[in-house]
């Protein structure tokens, strides 16, 4: 093990950089052409990484991916042409997670620079500094910002509310009409000018004023929040992959995009949905070699032929992929009817900028039900402006104004929703889901399993 500061350990099991770039120095010094000849007998059949799945949905398994499998990525990055040398990227996401990983392959295939930063508090703030021409992140960090933007117009005066509710209006119908190929003409194009200048500007400022577009992974992005930030002049391109699949498999163009959807697969990757249940089903140089030491489970998902079965339920149209579920989040209540879950849970929180995380329940009950956490200091601000004051969180969650203001979005959700969708009951959490309690991956998604166990009394007295 290798850490960049912090002592060694004296059974040599721990070193620091500096021990091993020595080591490096010395075995160069005695074989100068060892690096060399160790990377030439590498074979593209040979295992290059071993990362482990999250367990949202199980038992957390190692996917073996081979050499192939990341040149394949990098190649089919550079091949859609939409990054050069010139770009920039911010990336923010760990470096062992597959999603991180295929992004510096495709550094070293297309040659643009990156500067690295795991800190997600500062983003926003690495964004101005950085000014980068792209940056990868998940549909969270979207959320946020969204958020941030919306509470920042609130709480500004009756003029500014009105004007970024026009200059929204205004980038709406531009959106619109640029995702169908066309573009704004006449006074929509000045009416459009005067609303970049005036509100599009300083929200694209944040992002460090060069910023070609945003790439999203690792969890479904709203249309409602692509369509927002598009509406703002930022391009969210959304894209879609497992770790079984070397992360990149499909991926909407600047020049070739619809919003709802993540996109057409890379090239040299072959896609078909199964013909019971349309789950997604893919085979290419990216899908891995298999399951570690774990045949049965390489077995179920991975086809004689090479198809791997995605666990994804989705739909095609015109080559763009449609993510539908989970095909194990499903819920089937105690009626027989089907929920989505992930669909609920992301417009609750598009809906309600106070949301941090929600997790929508109700497997073999009666109806559905909702565990929600709020997001700190978004439920902060809002107490400040309301006249609470500055109320800690535990007091903010337990207050009434609090869950009246929750109860309100969901009354709203609900009123879009089928009866059997709906959510009938609600609980607020003590506290927010984060990586560090076990509760999100750290690319930021909901480990469902784990919340369920962790409030599974709460869950059951919504039942009561």
């Amino acid at each position: 093990m290798i850490v960049f500061d912090g002592p060694a350990s004296d059974d040599g099991w721990v070193i620091d950089l500096a021990a091993l770039m020595a080591r490096g120095r010395e075995r160069l010094a005695a074989d100068p052409e060892a690096f060399e000849r160790t990377a030439r007998a590498v074979r593209p059949d040979q295992l290059a990484t071993l990362i482990y799945t999250s367990g949202t949905t199980g038992r957390p398994k190692g996917v073996e991916l081979t050499h192939d499998c990341w040149v394949y990525e990098a190649e089919g990055i550079a091949a859609l042409g939409l990054l050069g040398e010139d770009d920039v990227q911010f990336l923010w996401l760990p470096l062992a997670h597959s999603f991180g990983k295929v992004l510096e392959a495709a550094q070293l295939a297309v040659g643009f620079r990156t500067a690295i930063d795991g800190r997600v508090d500062r983003i926003v703030d690495n964004l101005a500094a950085v000014r980068p021409t792209f940056v990868a992140a998940v549909p969270r960090i979207f959320e946020k910002v969204r958020a941030r933007i919306l509470a920042g117009a609130e709480s500004g005066s009756a003029v500014k509310r009105r004007l970024f509710a026009w200059a929204m209006g205004v980038g709406q119908r531009v959106s619109a009409l640029r995702q169908a190929g066309a573009g704004p003409r006449g006074a929509l194009r000045w009416q459009h000018a005067l609303a970049h200048r005036l509100v599009f500007s300083k929200i694209q400022a944040r992002f460090g004023g060069r910023l070609r577009f945003f790439i999203s992974g690792s969890a479904p992005l709203s249309k409602d929040l692509a369509e927002f930030f598009h509406a703002a002049g930022v391009l969210i391109l959304e894209g879609y992959g497992l770790t079984e699949t070397s992360a990149a498999t499909f991926f909407n163009r600047p020049d070739a995009y619809r919003f709802g959807t993540v996109g057409r697969p890379l090239p040299g990757t072959e896609v078909r949905l199964a013909p019971e249940d349309n789950e997604v089903l893919v085979r290419g140089r990216g899908v891995m070699r298999g399951y570690h030491h774990m045949p049965e489970a390489t077995a179920d998902c991975l086809t004689a032929d090479g198809w791997l079965r995605t666990g994804d339920i989705g739909a095609l149209d015109d080559g763009f992929l449609r993510i539908t579920d989970r095909k194990k989040d499903l819920i089937k209540t105690s009626g027989g009817k089907y929920v989505a879950p992930q669909a609920l849970e992301s417009r609750l929180k598009l809906a309600c900028p106070y949301v941090s995380q929600v997790l929508v329940h109700g497997n073999n009950r009666h109806y559905c039900t909702a565990l929600v956490a709020l997001d700190p200091e978004a439920i902060a601000a809002w107490s400040r402006e309301t006249g609470l004051g500055d109320l800690a969180y535990d007091d903010l969650v337990r207050h009434e104004r609090v869950h009246a203001l929750v109860a309100e979005h969901v009354a709203r959700l609900n009123r879009e929703l089928a009866s059997f969708e709906t959510l009938k009951r609600f609980a607020i959490l003590p506290a927010d889901l984060s990586v560090e309690s076990g509760d999100l991956t750290p690319s930021l998604k909901l480990k469902r399993k784990a919340v369920e166990a962790r409030y599974g009394a709460l869950l059951d007295s919504l039942y009561d």
